[in-house]
């Protein structure tokens, strides 16, 4: 009970998580009431359970787990933050509850996932449940199959994807285990009933019994659809309905509920897998299908069609397949190959669907042409495939191909391409089927109605019927006016017998039901008042687009002369005089005639009241106006009867029904007056009301005609300025250009000024509505008319045309939006319709084609060139251009970015020569424009966006929109590209006013771009979001959020949010003429970025401070600027090294960095002074900065804890253009570096590397002002921060393009050198100084004075040696740095004097290097300058004069961190003041004494080693150096690599110091690589240098001239053993697979380099066996698929040697025998699998190896297959031998294999092994020779070898055997190896030498085969060992050299530690 009391007191959540179980318990039963208790889902209780949910519900005891999943259930259910745990829990459910047997605990977990739906976690849940299908436990995988069947019968298919059940069914219905199975039957009858028969596609190959159990059990499901049960949070009022529907009886559901309950319906072909087939075409495909027997076409097409039968292909480049598919089609005479080829394109159109769209105009001219074949088979062929290219593109596209061949002479194409369209109409709707469509389509079928043959006239009348059906009888009949009674009716009843796809219903059935039933919308029928489905096309400014709303309005006037043109009888002049006198007064008939003029006048104003008085319906208006022509008529001379008579005429069309006869009579007359200066008026009144009354176009025409019929130039004039005017009037709609042209050209060819002017006035006008396009009609005019023209077109440039006043008052406002809406669609391209086209077709030559594709660029060029004058000469085209579209294609990829923008040229030439036809090419043309805005150069960029803006004029923006081809474009990750496309959908987006739904699939893409590594793509996404929110509104965006990740998800939803709130408003469509303005265009969308940035996010990312200051903010402002948070510099240091966040480093500061600063600082810095820091305004910043000044002092160390962000932020200031805040911001560092130095606070290296480059970059800068400030916090820096390390940083300045840059690093490296001494230059003093002397020769003449002058500093420090340090100098360079010496010798003579006693007075006597060591410390009155970092150690090490003031050496005391150090009073310097820092602080301790590892100095190197080595000698000191042990061995490769490159160099140095410092270095790295906890730590790429460096060292040979250098050798040798065998072994393979990679690639590098590094590799993978467990798989294929990327199988083979190809080869083979075909799951980090040939040999590998496996014999009787029976038949020895070599080539057991052989080999001298060895490699039998010649000499060796164990198995070489243990396990001992290793050198004719030190392990291992060397390697290391064992006694007594000595391996490290001791204790 004490126990149970003491668990008792603990809080709940640790009770939660105690060991006890019974505490656990009684903890969880707690939280349940706890969390049924809390109310509030958003306590901050919950946040304490977060981590700990998962352990509720995997709790190891079964009655505490039932208890916590109860408490799972209830924090799921009611805590906000829950879904934080989804992923953890759900997979914790699935691996332990659902395997449980307890049913209550499976019923919980399934609970549990299902409330994680409810909770919105639905892709989450649904991840894991499928994941735990590939579970091994039945239970489990059944458990998750029941519990997605739950979640959907509940959920539904809204909630729950149903494409990843769908996806895995076929695999469960194969299980093993019957459950599973009949789990598998209930998901998928629950499917069915969500999805109906999409769901049998991906069933259809599972087993027949299977499918037909299903297809029973779906029968017996109701018809109706299921509901959703159960509802998201989100969707509470939905289960109020829900509820209330259940209450009230349940069947009760009206029209709405019915589509929230109802499942959606799913396409099939949504739910397949997407194979890809381009890959699998056979490889002489495209040979074949040339060749000249039809026997091979056909099977390549046979092939083709195999692979098409796939119902969905993954999308690809099938441009090449489909050319060749059109080719066999269009041009091969076999029929059955034209059928197999049709069969090919239908499923290709099938499988792609949209994504064949691209093909589809390329492909169905070809078929329609080949509708001429009349074979039944050939026929069917045709029309499926064009039948299925249809579906994937739009009739707009194919109009212009299928008009093409609707004349044409052979009856069979006319009637199947009538067909074609009839099947098409079945799929339209009346929205996709426009008048502006139907109406050419319409023309061509009221032809062949008449058409002689009968097969095509049926066929017209069936696609009329259909269009009937579809459009309805009142929308098709404008078009069938001609047709007699008999052809309508006929066309009546075939639109009768017409069932629509999908059982749609047509559209006049459609009108006439008072209330339709709501269709789907896809098939909704287009009401008249709906928008038009397309927008506007074209930017409002465009001149040539500006009509199109005034002709949509206007759009009347198409329709008023098909209801207005009334055919009227010219009546004779007795029935006019009748008809006249029935309505007129007889005075007024009497006088019309009168020879009085007055009389003439009463009798017209008679004639006016009484045409004003009379009914519209009564009026003979013929009549009337013939009287008026009564003479005098139009001769009349009197002008103001002749202004009445003009009037009158005015009146009796305006009131009147007044006809085109009756128009006729009085236009002459009319026309003749028009040019009178009294009349003239009155008759353009006239005239403007019979252009309201027969429409404007036919009358224009008769009047220009007439005009220029006569004479009379002022007549001409005055028609021209009347049609102008009528034009702004009535707008432009109907207009024919091509009548005025001819005219308009007289006009200006005509030598009367006034008509000239008249007709360029009216050019003007109509340039309003035409735009550009009408100059093109003019330029073959002189120029300086030309001019004129272009300068009437120049004043109305940017005009608007005006909104109509005229021509639709008799029109109802229905048809008036009807029409609108038509012209919207027509209007635009009315204007280019007019103009006359050229067909260039026939001169795109099958020669310019080839031109354009040849491989030589000049011969690509002039085939362009070529094209470009065909389009140039020819204007304007026709859209049958021919294959140009797919050859132009193929150039915008070309590599010579001079012909891509030629092509672009050319594509932009195209665009304003075919106009609007353009459409049908935008897929496979425009499209690929799109892929060239990702081009990384501008210019090619720029021509593309231009070339992309001309076609869209011309097409608008539906084609663009439509399908995934943008979508496509969007997904690419090019930041170019989606910059480009983003900001010009931005742009063009707002001007329309509706969109293709397919702009949906843009969206995730979109997504993607916010959160692109690219700044300016995540800028431009954001300025697209509002344009897209416009169209697809708010609702359909949030909810594709929905598969993004959650931390992606919030993000993405924040900037919805924002974008939402200045979304712009859609276009209004114009709705009334006469209220709305054409010129009047949308207004752009704000981009988001403009509304965004300034306010919320700020230049660099800061928020907009208020403009006005409360005095609450005034409050926050008096608290402290910088908050401590503990170990926060630690944690952001921490995160940074572990790439967590970006490494802070750049050229010029991108968003993310300055985002990434502002959310760090944002937990420790004010918020107030975080606004002002990242403020847009500069002045802020000055503030800012003035503020940190204030609180620097009273805030040192809330300053010292920010410092990293502090300094990163000022980095950003550096890159500021403004003066005023970079002094303030140096100012301020000065000040800070002051007080740092004052705290003795040292910089760390993260904080140095973020802010020392970008301040030495502001040493260049111009102002002296600014340079000055930073050479004094230079000097400042090295008090607190290792001079050495800020020379490393100046001596990276140096190499700036800025020559002020360059010269003042210079300058501050001479400084450095003068204060610190020459120890400062790193890595050497000699590389440096070499590196500055480059300078002496540089253009700039202050780089040059900088670089002298540093150069006489070191002269000055260190003398005459200065000369060997810099090297070779040209002699103009030398000659300039001697005259410098010898200056500063005469100027200065003083200063050197006084530096060189100095230096005596400090160098000890003996030493002549001493001068180089360091200047002396300076005055006691200046302040010390601090000396932590360098030793003196040449010093220490020899002075013996003066050893009472010698300090004695820093000790580090890592286990009592608290006891204080005694350090002795210093003679000649101050110990660093900052040491009792260091002391506090293990780790800063251990940095310090790492640091020193890589010194330039031996001795300090040596004395950091030896106490590096006292920590790691001791286990519970050891642990200390976790966490440090990539720094330390990154120090010793820098050291070895320091060694190898100067001190090596160095005759000047002693080679025994050389030998000691290799000895502390290989020392301490065996005892880091005993400690396996330690050795794991160090990360690949630090063991790949170390390798290096210890392979390097091998390989020296120098090392050999050294005294002991053979022993040397041996111990590395030891080393890399040691090394592979500690290591973690993913690390340590990974780096060996790199090294040697880098080893091959290096043209410089050694063989033998190489060789070594593969022995290495084949040691470890003889240990594979023992290791595969801990080897991250993934990694290594990784690095072997990089490896076989760049060393293909070819280019291995090229290599001098085979032993790499072989060495990988083993590699893959060892992993697949021991991983087995899951080898193959670990491909995952290979991002494209497709680069290298690693898939495919594994594969083969596998196979090999599964093929093999079932010939493998019993083991166990494999050991008595060898008897001596002298007299065995053939076949028993052919048997015997068999086993043998089985054995001999399986990795467990060759070794066995080979001593049989030799056994069997002695009893049967005479036995035959070339039969068996016939057949292998010559490896393999090289291989075997070799082995038997080992058994044979080992065996000989055996009698000789005294301590050799006889259980040891002889042979020694095999691959997977241990070579170092016994058949006991026990490890062999080392006189064995001796005694082999003598014997293989007498048999190499090698002599042995008394002298049994080992050689270097090259001789050892020199160019053995492969198999040998690489199986040895282990045990001549091991001998290395004991040789090494041997060498450390004989140092400790003698230098004889014995091998039957040994001792402990410690030994060699126990000696040096004992001489360092020495060393210490003579200088205390």
């Amino acid at each position: 009970m004490g126990d149970d009391s003491e668990w008792m007191k603990l809080p709940i959540d640790q009770r939660c998580e105690h060991k006890v179980w019974k505490a656990r318990l009684n903890g969880y039963e707690e939280a349940l009431k706890l969390f049924q208790r809390i109310e509030d889902e958003k306590s901050p209780e919950w946040s304490k359970y977060l981590g700990l949910i998962k352990k509720f519900v995997t709790d190891s005891n079964a009655v505490v787990q039932l208890k916590g999943l109860e408490a799972a259930l209830a924090y799921v259910e009611n805590a906000h933050v829950a879904g934080k745990t989804t992923g953890d829990v759900v997979s914790g459910v699935v691996s332990k509850v659902f395997n449980q047997p307890k049913a209550r605990a499976k019923e919980l977990g399934m609970d549990i996932c299902l409330m994680y739906i409810e909770i919105e976690k639905a892709d989450m849940v649904q991840e894991e449940l499928v994941k735990g299908l590939d579970n091994k436990n039945p239970k489990i995988v059944v458990a998750c199959i029941e519990t997605i069947r739950k979640a959907l019968c509940e959920f539904g298919s809204k909630i729950i994807t149903l494409k990843p059940i769908v996806k895995i069914l076929p695999k469960l219905f194969e299980s093993r285990e019957k459950a599973v199975r009949d789990e598998a039957k209930l998901v998928a009858v629950e499917t069915y009933k969500w999805i109906r028969d999409a769901i049998r596609p991906p069933l259809q190959n599972i087993n027949s019994v299977q499918l037909k159990e299903l297809e029973e059990e779906w029968v017996k499901l109701p018809a109706t659809a299921p509901k959703q049960t159960r509802f998201l949070r989100s969707q509470q009022d939905l289960r109020a309905k829900f509820e209330m529907q259940q209450a009230a009886g349940g069947d009760d559901v009206d029209g709405d509920d019915d589509d929230e309950g109802c499942a959606p319906q799913v396409d099939p072909y949504e739910l397949l897998e997407a194979v890809e087939i381009l890959s699998k075409l056979p490889k002489d495909f495209y040979e074949k299908i040339e060749a000249k027997k039809w026997q091979e076409r056909k099977e390549a097409l046979e092939a083709v069609e195999a692979l098409t039968k796939n119902p969905k292909l993954e999308n690809g480049d099938y441009g090449d397949l489909v050319r060749a598919l059109k080719k066999v089609i269009g041009k091969d005479a076999n029929v059955m190959l034209v059928t197999l080829a049709a069969k090919c394109l239908a499923g290709l159109a099938a499988g792609l669907r949209k994504k064949f769209g691209t093909y589809a105009g390329h492909v169905v001219p070809t078929i329609l042409e080949k509708f001429k074949e009349k074979k039944p088979q050939v026929v069917q062929a045709l029309q499926e495939a064009i039948d299925a290219v249809f579906l994937t593109t739009t009739l707009q596209n194919l109009s212009e191909d299928i008009l093409a061949v609707m004349d044409n002479k052979n009856p069979s194409i006319k009637q199947q391409a009538s067909l074609f369209l009839a099947r098409s109409f079945c799929h339209c709707t009346p929205s996709s089927l426009p008048k502006s469509l139907l109406k050419p389509f319409c023309a061509a079928f009221l032809k062949q109605v008449n058409d002689s043959a009968p097969e095509v006239r049926d066929a017209a009348f069936e696609a009329l019927g259909t269009a009937m059906k579809v459009l309805g009888e009142k929308a098709i009949n404008p078009f069938l006016t001609d047709l007699d009674k008999l052809k309508l009716d006929k066309i009546k009843e075939c639109s009768d017998k017409i069932e629509l796809a999908g059982g749609k219903k047509g559209g006049g059935a459609e009108k006439e039901k008072p209330a339709p039933k709501a269709q789907p919308p896809p098939e909704a029928p287009a009401k008249p008042s709906a928008p038009p489905k397309k927008g506007p096309v074209a930017k409002p400014a465009g001149p040539p687009k500006k009509g199109k709303p005034v002709a949509a309005m206007n759009g009347k006037g198409k329709k008023a002369v098909d209801s207005k043109d009334i055919v009227e009888a010219e009546l004779s002049p007795e029935v006019c005089e009748e008809m006249s006198a029935a309505v007129l007064p007889a005075s007024c008939m009497q006088l019309l005639d009168s020879a009085n003029w007055k009389e003439r006048l009463a009798s017209m104003e008679e004639f006016q009241k009484a045409v004003e008085q009379m009914d519209k319906n009564e009026m003979p208006c013929q009549a009337l106006v013939r009287m008026l022509a009564k003479k005098p008529g139009w001769k009349e001379t009197n002008f103001q009867v002749m202004q009445m008579k003009l009037h009158v005429v005015g009146l009796i069309a305006q009131k009147g029904t007044f006809s085109k006869t009756s128009a006729f009579t009085v236009l002459d007359g009319l026309v003749d007056k028009v040019g009178d200066v009294k009349c003239g008026g009155k008759a353009k009144e006239a005239l403007t009301a019979i252009g309201e009354a027969c429409c404007l176009p036919w009358t224009a025409e008769q009047v220009v005609s007439m005009a220029f019929a006569q004479k009379n130039p002022k007549n001409q004039a005055e028609a021209l300025n009347w049609l102008a005017n009528a034009m702004k009037e009535f707008g432009f709609a109907g207009i024919n250009v091509k009548a005025f042209i001819s005219n308009v050209k007289t006009a200006l060819a005509a030598t009367n000024p006034a008509v000239r002017t008249a007709a360029i006035a009216l050019l003007g006008v109509m340039y309003l509505y035409m735009g550009a396009p009408l100059r093109m009609f003019f330029e073959d005019e002189k120029p300086a008319l030309l001019a004129q023209i272009d300068a009437e077109f120049e004043k109305i440039q940017g005009q608007s045309p005006p909104a109509p006043i005229r021509g639709f008052s008799k029109k109802g406002v229905e048809d008036e939006r009807e029409e609108a809406e038509e012209q919207d669609d027509e209007g635009g391209h009315d204007v280019m319709d007019l103009l006359p086209r050229a067909d260039i077709s026939d001169k795109i030559t099958s020669e310019m084609v080839s031109k354009i594709g040849d491989r030589n660029w000049k011969t690509r060029k002039e085939g362009l060139d070529e094209l470009a004058a065909v389009i140039s000469e020819a204007k304007f085209i026709q859209p049958n251009v021919g294959e140009l579209p797919m050859v132009l294609k193929g150039r915008l990829n070309d590599s010579n970015k001079i012909l891509v923008l030629q092509t672009l040229t050319i594509l932009q030439q195209i665009a304003t020569s075919m106009g609007p036809a353009l459409k049908q090419h935008v897929k496979n043309l425009g499209i690929p424009v799109i892929t060239v805005l990702g081009d990384s150069k501008s210019n090619v960029r720029a021509a593309a966006l231009t070339t992309l803006n001309a076609w869209v004029e011309q097409t608008g923006m539906k084609e663009w929109l439509e399908g995934e081809d943008l979508s496509e474009e969007l997904k690419k990750e090019n930041p170019f590209l989606r910059q480009e496309v983003l900001a010009w959908l931005a742009e063009k987006l707002p001007t329309l006013r509706s969109v293709s739904p397919d702009l949906m699939f843009c969206v995730p893409n979109l997504y993607a771009c916010l959160e692109d590594r690219n700044g300016d793509v995540r800028k431009k996404a954001q300025d697209a979001l509002p344009t897209f929110m416009m169209h697809l509104g708010y609702e359909k965006m949030l909810k594709a959020t929905g598969k993004l990740k959650p931390a992606s998800k919030d993000q993405v939803v924040g900037m919805l949010e924002k974008a939402r709130a200045v979304m712009p408003a859609k276009p209004a469509a114009p709705a009334k003429a006469a209220s709305s303005k054409t010129a009047a265009c949308p207004p752009a969308a704000k981009p988001l970025s403009d509304v965004i940035t300034r306010d919320n996010l700020q230049v660099l990312g800061g928020k907009k401070a208020p403009a006005k200051t409360t005095a609450k903010d005034e409050d926050d402002k008096s608290g402290p600027i910088f908050i401590i948070i503990p170990n926060g510099k630690e944690q952001r240091i921490k995160e940074e090294k572990g790439l967590k966040v970006l490494k802070w480093n750049f050229m010029t500061p991108r968003d993310e960095y300055v985002e990434q600063l502002k959310n760090q600082m944002s937990t420790c810095v004010a918020k107030w002074l975080q606004d002002e820091l990242f403020h847009f305004d500069f002045q802020r910043h000055v503030k800012a900065i003035g503020t940190m000044i204030e609180h620097l002092e009273e805030e040192r160390d809330a300053t010292i804890s920010c410092l990293d962000i502090i300094l990163k932020w000022f980095t950003l200031r550096f890159f500021d253009t403004n003066t005023s805040v970079l002094m303030k911001a140096l100012e301020y560092l000065k000040l800070l570096f002051s007080m740092l130095s004052r705290e003795n606070y040292h910089l760390n290296e993260f904080e140095a590397s973020s802010f020392i480059p970008y301040l030495i970059v502001k040493v260049g800068e111009s102002k002296d002002v600014v340079r000055k400030d930073v050479r004094a916090i230079l000097t400042m820096l090295c008090k607190v921060y290792p001079a050495s390390k800020v020379f490393t940083f100046l001596m990276d300045g140096t190499k700036s393009k800025n020559s002020k840059q360059r010269a003042e690093c210079l300058e501050e490296l001479g400084c450095l050198i003068e204060s610190y001494g020459m120890n400062v230059c790193q890595p050497t003093p000699a590389k440096s100084l070499k590196e500055i002397a480059v300078h002496i020769g540089d253009r700039d003449t202050s780089v040059r004075n900088a670089a002298l002058n540093t150069v006489v500093t070191v002269y000055n420090v260190c003398g005459d040696q200065v000369f060997k340090l810099i090297g070779n100098l040209s002699e103009k360079d030398m000659s300039m740095l001697e005259e410098r010496i010898k200056r500063s010798a005469k100027k200065a003579p003083a200063a050197p004097a006084r530096q060189a006693e100095e230096r005596v007075q400090r160098a000890p006597p003996g030493n002549p290097n001493a001068s180089m060591a360091r200047k002396p410390a300076p005055d006691e009155s200046s302040p010390a300058i601090t000396r932590e970092f360098q030793l003196d150690l040449d010093m220490i090490e020899n002075d013996h004069t003066r050893v009472s003031e010698l300090p004695d050496l820093v000790q580090h005391k890592l286990d009592e961190l608290l006891e204080p150090v005694m350090i002795p009073e210093p003679k000649i310097r101050a110990v660093s003041p900052h040491f009792d820092d260091l002391r506090n602080s293990t780790a800063s301790t251990i940095n310090f004494v790492i640091s020193q590892v890589a010194s330039g100095d031996i001795n300090t190197s040596i004395q950091a080693l030896a106490q590096i080595d006292e920590v790691l000698r001791q286990k519970d000191k050891a642990e200390a150096m976790s966490g440090h042990i990539d720094q330390f061995l990154i120090a010793t490769f820098m050291q070895l690599r320091l060694i190898y490159n100067t001190h090596m160099a160095d005759d000047r140095l002693d080679k025994k110091e050389i030998f000691k410092l290799y000895s502390c270095i290989i020392g301490n790295m065996l005892s880091l690589f005993s400690m396996e906890s330690l050795a794991r730590e160090a990360s690949m790429g630090v063991l790949k240098d170390l390798m290096h460096g210890l392979i390097t060292l091998m390989l020296d040979a120098r090392v050999e001239d050294i005294e002991d250098g053979q022993q040397l050798i041996r111990s590395v040798n030891l080393l890399v053993v040691r090394v592979l065998e500690k290591s973690d072994q993913t690390n340590i393979l990974s780096a060996l697979l790199v090294l040697l990679q880098d080893s091959l690639i290096s043209a410089a590098g050694s063989p033998k380099f190489s060789e070594l590094v593969m022995k290495c590799l084949w040691r470890m993978i003889r240990f594979l066996p023992e290791t595969i467990c801990s080897i991250n798989l993934d990694r290594i294929l990784l690095d072997v698929h990089n490896f076989m990327k760049v060393f293909p199988k070819e280019k291995l083979k090229q290599l001098k040697s085979d032993v790499p190809h072989r060495t990988l080869k083993t590699l893959l083979h060892t992993l697949c025998r021991l991983t087995g075909a899951k080898i193959l799951d670990h491909l995952s980090m290979i991002e494209n699998k497709n680069e290298s040939e690693l898939e495919s040999h594994l594969r083969r590998v596998v196979k090999h190896s599964s093929s093999l496996s079932g010939f493998k014999s019993d083991r166990g009787t494999e050991k008595g297959s060898i008897r001596p029976d002298e007299k065995m038949s053939k076949a028993k020895v052919s048997d015997i031998l068999s086993e043998i070599f089985k054995k001999i080539g399986s990795k467990e057991n060759t070794k066995e294999g080979l001593t049989e052989l030799y056994e069997y080999k002695q009893r049967y001298s005479d036995a035959d092994l070339e039969p068996f060895l016939r057949n292998t490699s010559q490896f393999f039998q090289s291989y075997v020779e070799r082995g038997l010649r080992i058994i044979e000499s080992e065996r000989e060796g055996k009698s000789r070898s005294q301590s050799s164990n006889p259980g040891t198995d002889p042979y020694n070489v095999s691959d997977s055997s241990s070579v170092s243990l016994n058949s006991n396990g026990e490890e062999l001992k080392p006189a064995v190896y001796y005694e082999r290793l003598k014997i293989l050198r007498q048999r190499h004719g090698l002599e042995n030498n008394t002298k049994e030190d080992r050689p270097p392990l090259t001789s050892l291992l020199s160019k053995p085969s492969v198999a040998s060397s690489t199986d040895m390697l282990h045990s001549k290391l091991s001998h290395l060992k004991e040789s090494r064992e041997q060498y450390h006694q004989e140092q400790s007594h003698s230098h004889s050299h014995s091998p039957s000595r040994s001792s402990t391996p410690a030994t060699n490290l126990d000696d040096l530690k004992k001489r360092l001791e020495r060393i210490k204790s003579n200088r205390q």
